[in-house]
């Protein structure tokens, strides 16, 4: 396959439907984890979800960066943004991320001189281009976005930028997941792995999910025939008795990963101790944090932020959906209280966020699972 019209083709489709659905044993409910928000979305959005027997459901896992960011990270970049002289740059959907009192975009329309980036260098051009102002960029993903920050800090390293630094908030994949599987109120069959993270980081980290847990992991691409082809992958995994990691996605990510830019996320970044996310909890070892060789960039040294721990709304139960304990309508608010345009949570922000997902494109979910 060379396009991506092969990858969308509807009778490969239905064949690997009637694959899937031969391969299932009748009277077993099979409950299999997308961990990245892009899988999510391919499946609502494709109808991925409608081709598969009813005895296979998908839950959704903490693989969106944006969803995973406490209330209180949010404060305190608010906190930086609102220091005199400051030019506060972040991603696109971190502007609408609720903090406890209000989003960076309300800080915004506040006063604060906050903006939208494309990419950490970005923020370095915006930094240069000002150099009477402090810069800071409001760093935030997997290991997939983490080697764009950190060569970015080596360029305004390298270039004498002084009035450049980073609050970062650039999380491990690998945590959460074992903190899932430790979890005594999720039970999973298996896997379909994340795509983007594995272009860095390869499929060797998940080894560890057959080896210490018994279940099976296929690392997937995004396309709708990639997430049916996976499903029947780990299909035949158990029903062969097999565990093990498989890629499917071969064509972009592979098994050692990016050595370069694991190389350079070394070198920059070092693990924090703790590092909380939303609905899970302080992780420890799954948050990254500038190296002390990169210190004199970390905006978190160099402005006094607030630190504090903050609850997330009663309402909200976006802990719940981040652990596939819940499916997104099944919250109190979802479509009502919480939409895109006001959102309560974080899953319903992101342009990866499960809520998201299913409110524009799986209406239809809600009425099939109660029929």
């Amino acid at each position: 396959m060379k396009f991506v019209d092969e990858f969308r083709d509807a009778e490969l489709g239905r064949a690997l439907a009637a694959e899937i659905l031969a391969a299932v044993e009748p009277g077993h409910h099979y409950k299999f984890m997308e961990v990245c928000g892009g899988h999510t979305h391919s499946i609502y959005k494709y109808g991925v979800d409608d081709l598969l027997p009813e005895n296979v459901e998908l839950v959704h896992g903490p693989g969106c960066p944006v969803c995973v960011i406490p209330m209180g990270r949010v404060d305190d970049g608010i906190a930086i943004a609102h220091e005199p002289g400051v030019i506060f740059t972040c991603f696109g959907d971190m502007m609408r991320v609720p903090g406890s009192n209000g989003s960076l975009l309300e800080a915004k329309a506040a006063g604060a001189d906050i903006r939208m980036v494309y990419s950490p260098l970005d923020a370095l051009r915006i930094a240069k281009a000002n150099p009477d102002r402090e810069v800071v960029f409001f760093a935030i993903g997997f290991e997939t976005t983490a080697p764009s920050t950190a060569l970015t800090l080596k360029r305004a390293r390298a270039e004498g930028v002084r009035n450049f630094s980073c609050m970062c908030n650039h999380v491990t994949i690998v945590p959460p997941l074992r903190a899932l599987l430790d979890s005594p109120d999720l039970r999973l069959d298996g896997f379909i792995g994340p795509g983007h993270v594995s272009t860095v980081v390869g499929a060797r980290p998940f080894e560890f999910i057959p080896a210490d847990y018994g279940r099976p992991v296929v690392i997937a691409g995004f396309e709708p025939l990639d997430i049916l082809h996976a499903i029947r992958m780990i299909l035949a995994q158990l029903d062969e008795g097999r565990c093990e990691v498989q890629n499917q996605y071969k064509r972009v990510v592979p098994w050692q990963g990016n050595l370069r830019a694991l190389e350079v996320m070394a070198e920059v970044f070092e693990l924090r101790p703790h590092f909380e996310w939303r609905g899970l909890g302080f992780i420890s070892q799954s948050g990254l944090k500038l190296s002390d060789a990169y210190a004199e960039l970390d905006a978190e040294l160099r402005f006094a932020v607030p630190g504090v721990r903050v609850a997330d709304p009663k309402a909200c139960q976006c802990g719940e959906v981040l652990k596939g304990v819940i499916k997104p309508w099944e919250c109190k608010v979802f479509g009502t209280a919480c939409t895109p345009e006001r959102p309560i949570g974080t899953c319903m922000v992101s342009s990866e966020g499960a809520c998201a997902a299913y409110y524009n494109f799986g209406r239809f979910a809600r009425e099939k699972e109660a029929v």
